[in-house]
Protein backbone atom coordinates (compact mmCIF):
# COMPACT_ATOMS: atom_id res chain seq x y z
CA UNK A 1 0.00 0.00 0.00
CA UNK A 2 1.32 3.50 -1.04
CA UNK A 3 3.14 5.70 1.94
CA UNK A 4 0.54 8.58 1.66
CA UNK A 5 2.58 10.42 4.23
CA UNK A 6 5.44 10.80 1.92
CA UNK A 7 3.05 12.96 -0.52
CA UNK A 8 2.24 16.59 0.30
CA UNK A 9 -1.16 17.33 -0.68
CA UNK A 10 -3.02 21.11 -1.82
CA UNK A 11 -6.49 21.03 -1.82
CA UNK A 12 -8.37 24.21 -3.92
CA UNK A 13 -11.61 24.90 -3.06
CA UNK A 14 -13.44 27.96 -2.17
CA UNK A 15 -16.18 26.21 -0.56
CA UNK A 16 -15.53 25.94 3.62
CA UNK A 17 -16.92 22.65 4.14
CA UNK A 18 -15.66 21.07 1.84
CA UNK A 19 -12.29 22.06 3.09
CA UNK A 20 -12.74 21.12 6.46
CA UNK A 21 -14.66 17.38 5.36
CA UNK A 22 -11.11 17.03 3.04
CA UNK A 23 -8.96 18.16 5.73
CA UNK A 24 -10.58 15.68 8.81
CA UNK A 25 -10.75 12.77 5.65
CA UNK A 26 -7.38 13.48 4.59
CA UNK A 27 -5.55 13.43 7.67
CA UNK A 28 -7.23 10.10 8.95
CA UNK A 29 -5.52 8.23 5.67
CA UNK A 30 -2.74 9.17 7.22
CA UNK A 31 -1.66 12.77 5.07
CA UNK A 32 0.96 14.49 7.13
CA UNK A 33 1.37 17.87 4.69
CA UNK A 34 -1.89 19.26 3.79
CA UNK A 35 -2.39 22.83 2.54
CA UNK A 36 -5.16 24.65 1.03
CA UNK A 37 -6.09 27.39 -1.12
CA UNK A 38 -9.57 29.12 -1.85
CA UNK A 39 -9.22 30.80 -5.21
CA UNK A 40 -7.00 29.51 -8.35
CA UNK A 41 -5.12 32.74 -8.07
CA UNK A 42 -4.11 31.61 -4.36
CA UNK A 43 -2.95 28.30 -5.27
CA UNK A 44 -0.99 29.16 -8.21
CA UNK A 45 0.93 31.21 -5.47
CA UNK A 46 1.41 27.62 -3.01
CA UNK A 47 2.26 25.77 -6.57
CA UNK A 48 4.95 28.82 -7.81
CA UNK A 49 6.80 28.26 -4.27
CA UNK A 50 6.64 24.57 -4.14
CA UNK A 51 6.05 21.34 -5.67
CA UNK A 52 3.42 18.98 -4.43
CA UNK A 53 2.61 15.39 -4.92
CA UNK A 54 -0.97 15.60 -4.80
CA UNK A 55 -3.89 18.21 -5.69
CA UNK A 56 -7.33 18.28 -5.27
CA UNK A 57 -9.43 20.88 -6.72
CA UNK A 58 -13.19 21.78 -6.80
CA UNK A 59 -14.44 22.21 -10.32
CA UNK A 60 -16.50 25.04 -9.59
CA UNK A 61 -13.68 27.54 -8.89
CA UNK A 62 -15.56 30.90 -10.14
CA UNK A 63 -13.72 33.85 -11.47
CA UNK A 64 -14.73 32.61 -14.58
CA UNK A 65 -12.26 29.23 -14.15
CA UNK A 66 -13.52 25.73 -13.54
CA UNK A 67 -11.04 23.12 -12.23
CA UNK A 68 -10.18 21.81 -16.02
CA UNK A 69 -9.21 25.14 -17.08
CA UNK A 70 -7.15 25.87 -14.57
CA UNK A 71 -5.54 21.86 -14.65
CA UNK A 72 -4.90 22.59 -18.59
CA UNK A 73 -3.39 25.89 -17.10
CA UNK A 74 -0.99 24.45 -15.07
CA UNK A 75 0.36 21.68 -17.56
CA UNK A 76 0.69 23.65 -20.44
CA UNK A 77 2.73 26.64 -18.59
CA UNK A 78 4.70 23.88 -16.92
CA UNK A 79 4.03 25.23 -13.49
CA UNK A 80 2.97 21.70 -12.36
CA UNK A 81 4.71 18.36 -13.78
CA UNK A 82 3.40 15.11 -14.63
CA UNK A 83 4.62 14.03 -11.07
CA UNK A 84 1.86 15.35 -9.97
CA UNK A 85 -1.44 14.32 -9.77
CA UNK A 86 -4.44 16.12 -9.72
CA UNK A 87 -7.93 14.74 -8.53
CA UNK A 88 -10.94 16.88 -9.21
CA UNK A 89 -13.84 16.82 -6.92
CA UNK A 90 -17.12 17.96 -8.67
CA UNK A 91 -21.27 17.19 -8.27
CA UNK A 92 -21.38 17.63 -11.78
CA UNK A 93 -22.95 14.40 -13.01
CA UNK A 94 -22.06 14.83 -16.27
CA UNK A 95 -18.24 15.52 -16.01
CA UNK A 96 -17.43 12.32 -17.36
CA UNK A 97 -19.23 13.25 -20.61
CA UNK A 98 -17.11 16.86 -20.49
CA UNK A 99 -13.85 15.38 -19.94
CA UNK A 100 -13.83 11.73 -21.70
CA UNK A 101 -12.04 13.17 -24.58
CA UNK A 102 -9.75 15.57 -23.31
CA UNK A 103 -6.14 15.41 -24.14
CA UNK A 104 -5.14 16.76 -20.39
CA UNK A 105 -7.02 14.76 -18.01
CA UNK A 106 -6.92 14.50 -14.09
CA UNK A 107 -5.87 11.51 -12.70
CA UNK A 108 -9.22 11.25 -11.90
CA UNK A 109 -12.13 12.40 -10.64
CA UNK A 110 -14.69 12.23 -7.62
CA UNK A 111 -18.33 12.93 -7.23
CA UNK A 112 -19.78 14.58 -4.01
CA UNK A 113 -20.65 13.75 -1.24
CA UNK A 114 -17.95 12.35 -0.70
CA UNK A 115 -17.64 9.24 0.90
CA UNK A 116 -14.55 8.38 3.01
CA UNK A 117 -13.91 4.94 2.01
CA UNK A 118 -14.59 5.28 -1.78
CA UNK A 119 -12.23 8.47 -1.88
CA UNK A 120 -9.40 6.44 0.21
CA UNK A 121 -9.97 3.85 -2.26
CA UNK A 122 -9.75 6.02 -5.45
CA UNK A 123 -6.62 7.79 -3.58
CA UNK A 124 -5.07 4.57 -3.13
CA UNK A 125 -5.56 3.31 -7.25
CA UNK A 126 -3.72 6.29 -8.39
CA UNK A 127 -0.64 6.73 -5.94
CA UNK A 128 0.08 2.91 -6.88
CA UNK A 129 -0.43 4.01 -10.44
CA UNK A 130 2.20 7.07 -9.97
CA UNK A 131 4.96 4.93 -8.40
CA UNK A 132 4.93 2.41 -10.96
CA UNK A 133 4.93 5.52 -13.71
CA UNK A 134 7.49 7.72 -11.54
CA UNK A 135 10.65 5.79 -12.70
CA UNK A 136 9.72 7.02 -16.28
CA UNK A 137 8.31 10.59 -15.61
CA UNK A 138 12.19 10.47 -13.72
CA UNK A 139 14.06 9.11 -16.31
CA UNK A 140 12.51 11.57 -18.70
CA UNK A 141 13.10 14.49 -16.16
CA UNK A 142 16.92 13.85 -16.75
CA UNK A 143 16.87 13.78 -20.54
CA UNK A 144 16.96 9.87 -20.84
CA UNK A 145 14.06 9.27 -23.16
CA UNK A 146 15.43 6.47 -24.59
CA UNK A 147 16.11 5.12 -21.01
CA UNK A 148 12.35 6.22 -19.63
CA UNK A 149 11.05 3.68 -22.63
CA UNK A 150 13.38 0.94 -22.00
CA UNK A 151 12.11 1.18 -18.24
CA UNK A 152 8.37 0.86 -19.57
CA UNK A 153 8.82 -1.84 -21.70
CA UNK A 154 9.59 -3.90 -18.83
CA UNK A 155 7.31 -2.23 -16.01
CA UNK A 156 4.33 -3.17 -18.32
CA UNK A 157 5.09 -6.74 -17.58
CA UNK A 158 4.91 -6.32 -14.32
CA UNK A 159 2.17 -3.88 -14.03
CA UNK A 160 -0.44 -5.09 -16.61
CA UNK A 161 -3.13 -3.00 -15.35
CA UNK A 162 -1.18 -0.01 -16.74
CA UNK A 163 -0.55 -1.27 -20.04
CA UNK A 164 -2.13 1.69 -21.96
CA UNK A 165 -0.66 4.38 -19.83
CA UNK A 166 3.02 2.68 -20.61
CA UNK A 167 2.18 2.77 -24.21
CA UNK A 168 1.00 6.20 -24.18
CA UNK A 169 4.28 7.30 -22.11
CA UNK A 170 6.06 5.49 -24.88
CA UNK A 171 5.26 7.20 -27.42
CA UNK A 172 5.08 10.75 -25.68
CA UNK A 173 9.28 9.74 -25.07
CA UNK A 174 9.77 8.79 -28.09
CA UNK A 175 8.27 11.83 -29.82
CA UNK A 176 10.40 13.44 -27.22
CA UNK A 177 13.78 11.46 -28.76
CA UNK A 178 13.01 12.44 -32.03
CA UNK A 179 11.80 9.20 -33.10
CA UNK A 180 8.78 10.25 -34.57
CA UNK A 181 8.44 6.57 -36.46
CA UNK A 182 8.24 4.90 -33.26
CA UNK A 183 5.27 7.16 -31.77
CA UNK A 184 3.35 6.93 -34.85
CA UNK A 185 3.54 3.24 -34.89
CA UNK A 186 3.00 3.16 -31.50
CA UNK A 187 -0.53 5.71 -31.71
CA UNK A 188 -1.48 4.02 -35.17
CA UNK A 189 -1.89 0.40 -33.34
CA UNK A 190 -3.93 1.18 -30.39
CA UNK A 191 -5.69 3.84 -32.79
CA UNK A 192 -6.78 1.20 -35.21
CA UNK A 193 -7.41 -1.56 -32.39
CA UNK A 194 -9.00 0.20 -30.28
CA UNK A 195 -10.05 3.76 -31.47
CA UNK A 196 -8.84 5.85 -28.34
CA UNK A 197 -8.96 9.56 -28.82
CA UNK A 198 -5.72 9.92 -27.74
CA UNK A 199 -3.97 7.89 -29.70
CA UNK A 200 -5.62 9.21 -32.98
CA UNK A 201 -4.45 12.66 -31.78
CA UNK A 202 -1.07 11.26 -30.93
CA UNK A 203 -0.80 9.98 -34.62
CA UNK A 204 -2.13 12.97 -36.25
CA UNK A 205 0.40 15.06 -34.04
CA UNK A 206 3.04 12.85 -35.68
CA UNK A 207 1.46 13.47 -39.35
CA UNK A 208 1.56 17.24 -38.60
CA UNK A 209 5.42 16.84 -37.48
CA UNK A 210 6.25 15.20 -40.83
CA UNK A 211 4.00 18.01 -42.79
CA UNK A 212 1.48 15.44 -43.80
CA UNK A 213 -1.48 18.19 -43.20
CA UNK A 214 -3.80 16.19 -45.25
CA UNK A 215 -3.51 13.03 -43.47
CA UNK A 216 -3.41 15.15 -39.95
CA UNK A 217 -6.59 17.13 -41.43
CA UNK A 218 -8.75 14.18 -42.45
CA UNK A 219 -7.86 12.23 -38.83
CA UNK A 220 -8.71 15.07 -36.91
CA UNK A 221 -11.77 16.14 -38.70
CA UNK A 222 -12.94 12.18 -37.99
CA UNK A 223 -11.85 12.81 -34.49
CA UNK A 224 -13.75 16.03 -33.49
CA UNK A 225 -16.81 14.75 -35.63
CA UNK A 226 -17.46 11.67 -32.90
CA UNK A 227 -15.61 13.41 -30.14
CA UNK A 228 -17.36 17.00 -29.76
CA UNK A 229 -15.74 17.96 -26.45
CA UNK A 230 -12.02 17.28 -27.83
CA UNK A 231 -10.59 20.23 -27.61
CA UNK A 232 -6.51 19.06 -27.72
CA UNK A 233 -7.72 17.92 -31.14
CA UNK A 234 -9.59 21.09 -32.32
CA UNK A 235 -6.80 22.71 -31.88
CA UNK A 236 -5.07 20.96 -33.33
CA UNK A 237 -6.68 20.48 -36.45
CA UNK A 238 -6.85 24.51 -36.14
CA UNK A 239 -2.75 24.45 -36.18
CA UNK A 240 -2.80 22.08 -39.63
CA UNK A 241 -4.75 24.39 -41.13
CA UNK A 242 -3.23 27.62 -40.21
CA UNK A 243 0.02 25.80 -41.45
CA UNK A 244 -1.57 24.72 -44.20
CA UNK A 245 -2.55 28.44 -45.34
CA UNK A 246 -5.85 27.84 -44.33
CA UNK A 247 -6.03 30.64 -41.99
CA UNK A 248 -10.21 31.30 -42.52
CA UNK A 249 -10.70 27.57 -41.79
CA UNK A 250 -8.61 27.44 -38.92
CA UNK A 251 -10.75 30.07 -37.62
CA UNK A 252 -13.96 28.07 -38.40
CA UNK A 253 -12.30 25.62 -36.50
CA UNK A 254 -11.65 27.41 -33.54
CA UNK A 255 -15.07 29.28 -33.30
CA UNK A 256 -16.82 26.10 -33.11
CA UNK A 257 -14.20 24.97 -29.86
CA UNK A 258 -14.57 28.10 -28.57
CA UNK A 259 -18.42 27.53 -28.73
CA UNK A 260 -18.06 24.68 -26.74
CA UNK A 261 -15.27 25.66 -24.05
CA UNK A 262 -15.25 29.46 -24.35
CA UNK A 263 -13.28 29.73 -21.19
CA UNK A 264 -9.44 29.40 -22.36
CA UNK A 265 -7.51 32.17 -22.87
CA UNK A 266 -5.17 30.39 -25.19
CA UNK A 267 -7.83 28.92 -27.48
CA UNK A 268 -9.51 32.50 -27.79
CA UNK A 269 -6.15 34.48 -28.13
CA UNK A 270 -5.54 32.36 -31.19
CA UNK A 271 -9.02 32.46 -33.00
CA UNK A 272 -8.10 36.70 -32.16
CA UNK A 273 -4.87 36.25 -34.43
CA UNK A 274 -6.03 33.91 -37.22
CA UNK A 275 -9.19 35.93 -37.43
CA UNK A 276 -6.97 39.27 -38.22
CA UNK A 277 -5.03 37.36 -40.80
CA UNK A 278 -8.41 36.10 -42.23
CA UNK A 279 -9.51 40.04 -42.73
CA UNK A 280 -12.34 39.12 -39.66
CA UNK A 281 -11.31 42.12 -37.54
CA UNK A 282 -14.94 41.79 -36.17
CA UNK A 283 -14.67 37.96 -34.76
CA UNK A 284 -11.02 39.04 -34.22
CA UNK A 285 -12.18 41.95 -31.64
CA UNK A 286 -14.55 39.67 -30.42
CA UNK A 287 -12.16 37.29 -29.85
CA UNK A 288 -9.86 39.13 -28.22
CA UNK A 289 -11.97 41.36 -26.03
CA UNK A 290 -12.78 37.75 -24.35
CA UNK A 291 -9.00 37.36 -23.27
CA UNK A 292 -8.42 40.61 -21.88
CA UNK A 293 -11.31 40.13 -19.93
CA UNK A 294 -10.75 36.97 -18.90
CA UNK A 295 -6.76 37.43 -18.35
CA UNK A 296 -7.83 39.82 -15.31
CA UNK A 297 -9.15 36.69 -13.53
CA UNK A 298 -6.43 35.02 -13.73
CA UNK A 299 -2.04 35.05 -13.05
CA UNK A 300 -1.50 34.77 -16.56
CA UNK A 301 -2.04 38.61 -18.37
CA UNK A 302 -0.20 39.56 -21.33
CA UNK A 303 0.14 42.95 -22.42
CA UNK A 304 0.28 41.75 -26.27
CA UNK A 305 -3.37 40.73 -26.02
CA UNK A 306 -4.41 44.63 -25.76
CA UNK A 307 -1.95 45.75 -28.22
CA UNK A 308 -3.86 43.39 -30.98
CA UNK A 309 -7.56 43.99 -29.53
CA UNK A 310 -6.45 47.24 -30.42
CA UNK A 311 -5.36 46.40 -33.76
CA UNK A 312 -8.61 44.59 -34.33
CA UNK A 313 -10.41 48.12 -33.44
CA UNK A 314 -8.59 50.06 -35.70
CA UNK A 315 -9.06 47.90 -38.61
CA UNK A 316 -12.85 48.87 -37.23
CA UNK A 317 -12.20 52.72 -37.28
CA UNK A 318 -12.72 52.36 -33.13
CA UNK A 319 -10.24 54.92 -32.33
CA UNK A 320 -11.60 55.86 -29.09
CA UNK A 321 -12.31 51.96 -27.77
CA UNK A 322 -8.54 51.53 -29.29
CA UNK A 323 -7.43 54.65 -27.07
CA UNK A 324 -8.94 52.91 -24.17
CA UNK A 325 -7.45 49.41 -24.64
CA UNK A 326 -3.67 51.25 -24.91
CA UNK A 327 -4.48 53.02 -21.89
CA UNK A 328 -5.14 49.62 -19.93
CA UNK A 329 -1.67 48.48 -20.37
CA UNK A 330 -0.55 51.53 -18.63
CA UNK A 331 -2.94 51.34 -15.92
CA UNK A 332 -2.49 47.54 -15.10
CA UNK A 333 0.55 45.94 -16.79
CA UNK A 334 2.79 48.71 -16.20
CA UNK A 335 4.99 45.79 -14.08
CA UNK A 336 5.10 43.31 -17.03
CA UNK A 337 8.26 43.48 -19.14
CA UNK A 338 7.22 43.88 -22.32
CA UNK A 339 4.35 46.21 -21.45
CA UNK A 340 6.59 49.50 -22.86
CA UNK A 341 7.13 47.76 -25.99
CA UNK A 342 3.79 46.52 -26.36
CA UNK A 343 2.22 50.13 -25.31
CA UNK A 344 4.54 51.67 -27.98
CA UNK A 345 3.60 49.45 -30.69
CA UNK A 346 0.29 49.97 -30.32
CA UNK A 347 0.75 53.74 -29.54
CA UNK A 348 2.02 53.26 -33.46
CA UNK A 349 -0.72 51.98 -34.55
CA UNK A 350 -3.07 54.41 -33.13
CA UNK A 351 -0.92 57.19 -34.90
CA UNK A 352 -0.67 55.41 -38.03
CA UNK A 353 -4.61 55.33 -38.41
CA UNK A 354 -5.23 58.20 -37.68
CA UNK A 355 -2.53 59.80 -40.29
CA UNK A 356 -0.50 61.38 -37.87
CA UNK A 357 2.86 59.97 -39.40
CA UNK A 358 5.78 61.59 -37.28
CA UNK A 359 3.97 60.35 -33.74
CA UNK A 360 3.85 56.66 -35.42
CA UNK A 361 7.13 56.76 -36.32
CA UNK A 362 8.55 58.45 -32.70
CA UNK A 363 6.67 55.34 -31.04
CA UNK A 364 8.21 53.02 -33.23
CA UNK A 365 11.57 54.26 -32.91
CA UNK A 366 10.58 53.68 -29.11
CA UNK A 367 9.72 49.96 -29.97
CA UNK A 368 12.10 48.91 -32.09
CA UNK A 369 15.12 50.70 -29.51
CA UNK A 370 13.60 48.44 -26.92
CA UNK A 371 12.86 45.52 -29.06
CA UNK A 372 17.08 45.86 -29.28
CA UNK A 373 17.78 46.10 -25.57
CA UNK A 374 16.36 43.37 -24.06
CA UNK A 375 12.19 43.45 -24.08
CA UNK A 376 10.73 40.88 -26.58
CA UNK A 377 7.75 40.40 -28.75
CA UNK A 378 6.09 37.28 -30.07
CA UNK A 379 6.31 36.17 -33.44
CA UNK A 380 3.33 37.54 -34.76
CA UNK A 381 3.52 41.17 -33.02
CA UNK A 382 7.27 41.12 -33.91
CA UNK A 383 5.80 40.73 -37.85
CA UNK A 384 3.43 43.64 -37.15
CA UNK A 385 6.42 45.47 -35.72
CA UNK A 386 8.61 45.18 -38.55
CA UNK A 387 5.39 45.60 -41.05
CA UNK A 388 4.77 48.99 -39.49
CA UNK A 389 8.66 49.74 -39.56
CA UNK A 390 8.62 49.67 -43.33
CA UNK A 391 5.61 51.23 -43.81
CA UNK A 392 7.05 54.09 -42.16
CA UNK A 393 9.88 54.56 -44.24
CA UNK A 394 12.73 53.23 -41.29
CA UNK A 395 14.75 50.68 -43.63
CA UNK A 396 17.35 50.31 -41.04
CA UNK A 397 15.34 49.82 -38.06
CA UNK A 398 12.51 47.62 -39.41
CA UNK A 399 15.89 45.39 -40.82
CA UNK A 400 17.12 45.17 -37.26
CA UNK A 401 13.85 44.14 -36.07
CA UNK A 402 13.72 41.16 -38.36
CA UNK A 403 17.47 40.38 -37.71
CA UNK A 404 16.88 40.44 -33.87
CA UNK A 405 13.63 37.93 -34.07
CA UNK A 406 15.53 35.58 -36.23
CA UNK A 407 18.12 35.60 -33.69
CA UNK A 408 15.20 34.76 -30.74
CA UNK A 409 12.73 32.57 -32.60
CA UNK A 410 14.14 31.06 -35.88
CA UNK A 411 11.68 27.98 -36.58
CA UNK A 412 10.32 27.52 -40.26
CA UNK A 413 7.13 29.00 -39.76
CA UNK A 414 8.59 32.73 -38.37
CA UNK A 415 11.68 32.74 -41.20
CA UNK A 416 8.38 32.36 -43.54
CA UNK A 417 6.64 34.84 -42.71
CA UNK A 418 9.18 37.33 -42.40
CA UNK A 419 9.69 36.81 -46.04
CA UNK A 420 7.04 36.98 -47.09
CA UNK A 421 6.51 40.75 -45.25
CA UNK A 422 9.54 41.62 -46.92
CA UNK A 423 8.96 39.92 -50.15
CA UNK A 424 5.15 41.29 -50.61
CA UNK A 425 6.77 44.97 -50.53
CA UNK A 426 9.12 44.21 -52.79
CA UNK A 427 12.22 43.43 -50.78
CA UNK A 428 13.64 40.01 -51.72
CA UNK A 429 16.59 40.99 -51.73
CA UNK A 430 16.66 42.58 -48.36
CA UNK A 431 15.16 39.68 -47.09
CA UNK A 432 17.81 36.85 -48.81
CA UNK A 433 20.96 39.43 -47.59
CA UNK A 434 19.41 39.66 -43.82
CA UNK A 435 19.02 35.58 -43.70
CA UNK A 436 22.42 35.28 -45.09
CA UNK A 437 23.65 37.08 -42.16
CA UNK A 438 21.93 35.55 -39.76
CA UNK A 439 23.33 32.13 -41.19
CA UNK A 440 26.90 33.73 -41.18
CA UNK A 441 26.26 34.58 -37.45
CA UNK A 442 25.37 31.02 -36.56
CA UNK A 443 28.19 29.25 -38.68
CA UNK A 444 30.57 31.97 -36.79
CA UNK A 445 29.57 31.13 -33.50
CA UNK A 446 29.71 27.25 -33.63
CA UNK A 447 32.74 27.24 -35.65
CA UNK A 448 34.18 29.14 -32.58
CA UNK A 449 33.07 26.42 -30.31
CA UNK A 450 33.91 23.25 -32.43
CA UNK A 451 37.41 24.97 -32.73
CA UNK A 452 37.71 24.84 -29.10
CA UNK A 453 36.56 21.11 -29.02
CA UNK A 454 38.78 19.77 -31.46
CA UNK A 455 41.53 21.77 -29.32
CA UNK A 456 40.41 19.62 -26.23
CA UNK A 457 39.19 22.64 -24.69
CA UNK A 458 35.69 21.21 -23.54
CA UNK A 459 34.81 24.04 -20.96
CA UNK A 460 35.78 26.77 -23.58
CA UNK A 461 33.55 25.11 -25.80
CA UNK A 462 30.76 25.21 -22.99
CA UNK A 463 31.66 28.75 -22.79
CA UNK A 464 31.44 29.70 -26.45
CA UNK A 465 28.10 27.84 -27.33
CA UNK A 466 26.23 28.84 -24.04
CA UNK A 467 27.33 32.47 -25.17
CA UNK A 468 25.91 31.46 -28.69
CA UNK A 469 22.94 30.77 -27.02
CA UNK A 470 22.56 34.56 -25.17
CA UNK A 471 22.87 36.05 -28.41
CA UNK A 472 20.32 33.44 -30.56
CA UNK A 473 18.32 31.96 -28.30
CA UNK A 474 15.93 30.93 -30.74
CA UNK A 475 17.83 29.28 -33.38
CA UNK A 476 17.29 25.75 -33.24
CA UNK A 477 20.91 25.29 -35.52
CA UNK A 478 22.76 27.13 -32.08
CA UNK A 479 20.34 25.28 -29.54
CA UNK A 480 21.38 21.82 -30.74
CA UNK A 481 25.04 22.46 -31.07
CA UNK A 482 25.03 24.05 -27.45
CA UNK A 483 23.58 20.91 -26.40
CA UNK A 484 25.83 18.68 -28.21
CA UNK A 485 28.83 20.75 -26.69
CA UNK A 486 27.53 20.37 -23.21
CA UNK A 487 27.21 16.70 -23.83
CA UNK A 488 30.65 16.20 -25.15
CA UNK A 489 31.88 17.97 -22.21
CA UNK A 490 30.14 15.02 -19.75
CA UNK A 491 31.92 12.41 -22.37
CA UNK A 492 35.60 13.59 -21.34
CA UNK A 493 34.96 15.68 -18.23
CA UNK A 494 32.76 13.06 -16.07
CA UNK A 495 28.88 13.50 -15.52
CA UNK A 496 27.78 17.17 -14.28
CA UNK A 497 24.54 16.81 -13.02
CA UNK A 498 24.11 20.74 -13.82
CA UNK A 499 25.61 20.70 -17.61
CA UNK A 500 23.06 17.50 -18.24
CA UNK A 501 20.16 20.00 -16.86
CA UNK A 502 21.38 22.25 -19.25
CA UNK A 503 21.41 20.18 -22.19
CA UNK A 504 18.24 18.57 -21.83
CA UNK A 505 16.85 22.03 -21.36
CA UNK A 506 18.57 23.37 -24.59
CA UNK A 507 17.02 19.84 -26.16
CA UNK A 508 13.43 20.93 -25.32
CA UNK A 509 13.69 24.29 -26.65
CA UNK A 510 15.46 22.79 -29.78
CA UNK A 511 12.76 20.37 -29.91
CA UNK A 512 10.18 22.99 -29.70
CA UNK A 513 11.19 24.76 -32.64
CA UNK A 514 11.91 21.72 -35.18
CA UNK A 515 10.03 19.00 -33.87
CA UNK A 516 10.89 16.33 -36.40
CA UNK A 517 14.86 17.37 -36.83
CA UNK A 518 17.05 14.59 -37.01
CA UNK A 519 19.35 16.05 -34.58
CA UNK A 520 16.71 15.04 -31.89
CA UNK A 521 17.49 11.41 -32.55
CA UNK A 522 21.52 11.80 -32.74
CA UNK A 523 20.97 13.90 -29.03
CA UNK A 524 18.75 11.51 -27.39
CA UNK A 525 20.77 8.81 -28.35
CA UNK A 526 24.31 10.38 -26.84
CA UNK A 527 22.72 11.79 -23.72
CA UNK A 528 21.37 7.94 -23.32
CA UNK A 529 24.75 6.61 -23.94
CA UNK A 530 26.22 9.09 -21.42
CA UNK A 531 23.57 8.36 -18.64
CA UNK A 532 24.47 4.51 -19.25
CA UNK A 533 28.41 4.95 -19.39
CA UNK A 534 28.12 7.19 -15.82
CA UNK A 535 25.76 4.62 -14.29
CA UNK A 536 23.61 7.55 -13.18
CA UNK A 537 20.53 6.36 -11.54
CA UNK A 538 17.06 8.50 -10.18
CA UNK A 539 15.34 7.73 -6.86
CA UNK A 540 11.59 8.61 -5.70
CA UNK A 541 11.50 12.53 -5.11
CA UNK A 542 15.71 12.33 -5.13
CA UNK A 543 17.97 14.36 -7.22
CA UNK A 544 19.99 11.83 -10.26
CA UNK A 545 23.38 10.46 -8.32
CA UNK A 546 25.93 9.03 -10.07
CA UNK A 547 26.89 5.58 -8.22
CA UNK A 548 29.96 4.14 -9.38
CA UNK A 549 30.14 0.76 -10.68
CA UNK A 550 26.89 0.79 -11.71
CA UNK A 551 26.00 0.26 -15.38
CA UNK A 552 22.32 1.11 -16.39
CA UNK A 553 21.73 -1.00 -20.24
CA UNK A 554 20.86 1.38 -23.03
CA UNK A 555 19.98 -0.23 -26.21
CA UNK A 556 21.98 2.17 -29.32
CA UNK A 557 25.04 1.32 -30.13
CA UNK A 558 26.34 4.31 -32.06
CA UNK A 559 28.91 5.97 -31.22
CA UNK A 560 28.64 9.67 -30.10
CA UNK A 561 28.97 12.64 -32.58
CA UNK A 562 32.70 13.22 -32.93
CA UNK A 563 34.19 16.23 -31.40
CA UNK A 564 35.23 17.93 -34.25
CA UNK A 565 31.34 17.31 -36.62
CA UNK A 566 28.74 19.32 -36.14
CA UNK A 567 25.08 19.32 -35.69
Amino acid sequence: MPRFEDLQVLVIASDSKLRTQLRGMLSSFGFGTIHFAVTAHTALRHLRARQYELILCDFALGDGQDGQHFLEDLRQHDIITSETLFVMITAERNYERVVGAAELLPDDYILTPLIPGTLQARLTRIVDRREALLPAWQLAAIGDWLGAVEYCLKAEVNHPQYLLDFHRLEAGFYIAAGQLDEAEAIYRQIAESQRIPWAELGLARCLAFKKDYAGADTLLSSLVSGNDCFMAAYDLLARVRAESGQPQAACEVLHTAVERSPYRLGRQRRLGELAMEAGDATAAETALAEVVRQSANSGFRDPEDHVRLAQAQLAQDKTDAARNTISDIERNLSGQPNAALCKALANAMLHSHTGDAKEAQAELSVATTLAGTGATLSPGLSRELVKACFDHDMRVAGSEVVLNTLRVTSDEQTVNALRGVLQSRGLELLSQSIEQNVQEEVRSLIKAGAEKARNGNYTGAVEAMLDAVRQMPGHPVVLFNAALALLRHIEHRGWNHTLATQARSLIDRARALDPASTRLSTLAEYMHMLIGRNGVVVDNFATPTRQPGRKIPYGSKKPPPSTSARL
